[in-house]
């Protein structure tokens, strides 16, 4: 039976996971065995940079954490080695790092993740990890709504150019034709 300060400590793991679990928009559990020190310094430091916490786990604590916050079918993926990268704000940003970090190392597995309090696949990790950042979207939308606005102000900016030029002055209405007199034997009838 483990001692009193073991139990107390374990419950103190547990709700700080919580409160980072219910803190964030966006997890990814992965298995991490066989990653150098080396490697693994380099995948924290891309993590911190896309402002994720990365942590390892034991499984148990994870797994009580999970359940509480209602995430417990992450229980199925939680055997092995496990370790967990939280977002607390870009919903892509540990999947996109992780799935480049393990596109390039073995040992290194995605096991699973959630999303907005719900429980994602690997298959969702995998399109997430494939979108651009935040702030790439963000530019994309912006030139989208830009673009419109641009090409109006150039049509503008033509307009008023054009108007500083002399203008042709507008060809004079041509008089119809004088109709041929008729001669003037056909008058005197």
């Amino acid at each position: 039976m483990p001692s009193e300060k073991a139990l107390e400590s374990k419950k103190q793991a547990v709700a700080e996971l919580v409160e980072k679990l219910n803190g964030s928009v966006a997890g990814v559990v992965v298995e991490y065995s066989g990653v150098s020190v080396a490697d693994d310094t380099k995948l924290r430091a891309d993590l911190r940079a896309e402002n994720v916490e990365y942590k390892v786990v034991k499984n148990s604590i994870l797994k009580r954490a999970a359940s509480e916050v209602g995430l417990s079918d992450l229980d199925a993926v939680l055997n092995g080695t496990t370790a967990i990268a939280i977002s607390k704000d870009d919903h892509v940003a540990a999947a996109r790092v992780l799935k480049k970090f393990a596109d390039g190392h073995d040992g290194f597995n995605i096991k699973s993740g959630y999303m907005d309090g719900a429980v994602i696949d690997l298959a969702t990790i995998n399109s997430l990890a494939g979108l651009p950042s935040k702030d790439v979207l963000l530019a994309t939308v912006c030139n989208a709504f830009n673009a419109p606005i641009a090409a109006f102000a150039r049509v503008i900016q033509a307009v008023v150019d054009k108007s500083g030029e002399e203008v042709p002055a507008p060809a004079e209405e041509a008089a119809p034709a004088p109709a041929e007199e008729a001669p003037a034997e056909e008058a005197a009838e």
